[in-house]
C-alpha cells in the first residue's frame, strides 16, 4: 500500500536548522549550566535510535565535576585539551562489547546471543552499533538545546583504563556539551554536492 502521509509530517526548516543546517560543532562554551534534566532526555532520545537486534551497546559518562574532568586530563591531546576542561559538561561515549549478555531483555523475539558469539563479531558490531547511538546522541543533545562539541583525539587506552577499567566497554568519542559560544567558531567547512557521495538507481 502506498505511503499516504501529508509532506507536513516533515520537520519545518527551524528543526532542521537546529539538528542539521544550522547546527554547528562548538569549540567553546558560554559560562550557562547545564541542567541534569537535559542530558536525561538528550539519553532517553538517542537510544530509541534503531540498532542491530536491539543491541543498545552505548554507555555514557557525563563529567560536569572539576575533579572528574581532571581525571581526563592525561588523555587529552593538546589541541582538545583547554576547550574539553571549559566545557561545562564532558560526554564520554562508549561501547559494550558484552552487550549480548542483555539480548534476552533486548530482544526478547529470538535468542539473539549466538549470532554474535563468533570471534570479533560482538567487537565489531558494538563498534558499528555504538557509533551509530552516538550520531543519535549528538542529534538529541541538538534537540533537547544544546550545543555539541564532539572529539576523537584522546588517548582511548588510557580512558579506559582510568574510567572503564573493567575491560569490557571501551570509549570511543568525547562530546563536549554545552551553550556554544559563537564567538569561538571556525568557518562553516565545505560538504559534497549530493552526485559527489550518492546515486539514485
Amino acid at each position: 500500500m502506498a505511503d499516504l502521509r501529508p509532506v507536513s509530517d516533515s520537520l519545518d526548516d527551524s528543526a532542521l536548522a537546529q539538528l542539521f543546517t544550522e547546527a554547528r560543532t562548538h569549540n567553546g562554551f558560554r559560562d550557562i549550566p547545564v541542567p541534569d534534566e537535559l542530558l536525561r532526555r538528550a539519553v532517553d532520545l538517542a537510544k530509541m535510535g534503531p540498532t542491530s537486534a536491539n543491541q543498545s551497546p552505548l554507555r555514557v559518562l557525563f563529567l560536569r565535576s572539576q575533579e572528574a574532568k581532571e581525571r581526563l586530563r592525561p588523555a587529552l591531546s593538546a589541541g582538545n585539551l583547554e576547550k574539553t576542561m571549559m566545557a561545562p559538561v564532558v560526554a564520554i561515549t562508549a561501547r559494550d562489547e558484552r552487550f549480548a549478555d542483555h539480548l534476552p531483555f533486548l530482544f526478547p523475539a529470538v535468542d539473539a546471543r549466538p549470532w554474535f558469539a563468533a570471534p570479533g563479531v560482538a567487537e565489531r558490531s558494538a563498534l558499528l552499533n555504538g557509533t551509530l547511538q552516538i550520531a543519535y546522541l549528538i542529534l538529541a543533545i541538538r534537540a533537547v538545546g544544546l550545543d555539541a562539541g564532539p572529539m576523537t583525539g584522546f588517548d582511548a587506552a588510557k580512558v579506559d583504563a582510568e574510567f572503564f577499567p573493567e575491560g569490557t566497554v571501551k570509549s570511543s568519542v568525547l562530546i563536549n556539551i554545552g551553550y556554544g559560544d559563537p564567538s569561538k567558531l571556525y568557518p562553516r567547512g565545505p560538504r559534497f554536492a549530493f552526485e559527489q557521495m550518492a546515486k539514485i538507481l
